[in-house]
């Protein structure tokens, strides 16, 4: 008969080319193969799943990072394969296009919720209940961004399936309506799955674009001068909020409803 997690036992090494004992019990989660080359480097540990839709690395720590991918629907996919792992943490590395005149290229946004725009959460929870991260993992993170010198802000994220939308003035009328800080394309989905399958996910979003002014839309190189400025710090901080976690053996488990 298949099961849930007969079906993420043997498909998490398949998505991944990492065998599930490989995987730590704290989680980054990213959209961008640079992130886990260079947590790869910092920690001379081998990146997995080069041929695969998703790759892995693993430091000594027991920290796992993944790079699922771009959108909603892998958002979606890697949580539910995370029960595989009996993963005990997850935060999301994600990027996002800043909507308020307080965000600005560079700042980080730890977010108290999002509007689940993108669909795919319908599947998992009731279209009406919102979208929250762990609470106890966000004040970890939020812990790591003054430790590292750095502020946050902090506000609702609408995540939506469109890439390209910039151009559409009614959607963008729709997002000052909302009083959103942010929109991204996986934050919803990532929070409301993680609920479902109980693992605590949180979120930690770099503003990597003004999408509300047209010199502030992203390009090849305003996206390459993010890069260089700060994903280094945006891992970081990521890495070091979940040692933190295990090192302290924190529990962040979510709240039922």
């Amino acid at each position: 008969m298949i099961s849930k997690q007969g079906l993420a036992d043997n498909w998490l090494p398949r998505y991944t080319g990492t065998p599930v004992e490989r995987f730590g019990e704290h989680v980054l989660l990213t959209n961008f193969s640079n992130y886990v080359t260079k947590f790869a480097e910092m920690f001379d540990c081998p990146v997995y799943g080069k041929d695969k839709p998703m790759q892995t690395a693993t430091n000594r720590d027991g920290v796992t990072i993944v790079n699922f991918g771009i959108g909603s629907p892998n958002a979606a996919t890697i949580m539910d394969l995370l029960i595989a792992a009996n993963v005990r943490g997850a935060l999301f590395l994600g990027k996002c296009g800043g909507l308020k005149r307080s965000t600005d290229i560079g700042h980080f946004i730890l977010p108290s919720a999002a509007i689940r725009g993108e669909g795919t959460s319908n599947d998992y929870l009731d279209p009406a209940v919102p979208a929250l991260p762990a609470f106890e993992l966000q004040k970890f993170a939020s812990e790591q961004v003054h430790a590292h010198g750095q502020e946050y802000r902090t506000g609702v994220i609408y995540t939506t399936n469109r890439r390209v939308w910039e151009w559409d003035d009614g959607f963008r009328e729709r997002l000052k309506k909302l009083g959103v800080i942010g929109i991204d394309m996986e934050t919803a989905t990532l929070f409301v799955v993680g609920w479902h399958n109980r693992v605590p996910t949180g979120a930690l979003l770099l503003v990597s674009d003004l999408p509300m002014v047209p010199e502030g839309v992203k390009t090849e190189e305003s996206d390459r001068m993010v890069t260089q400025n700060f994903v280094d710090l945006h891992l970081e901080i990521g890495i070091d909020t979940l040692v933190d976690i295990r090192t302290r053996a924190e529990q962040v488990k979510h709240f039922r409803y």
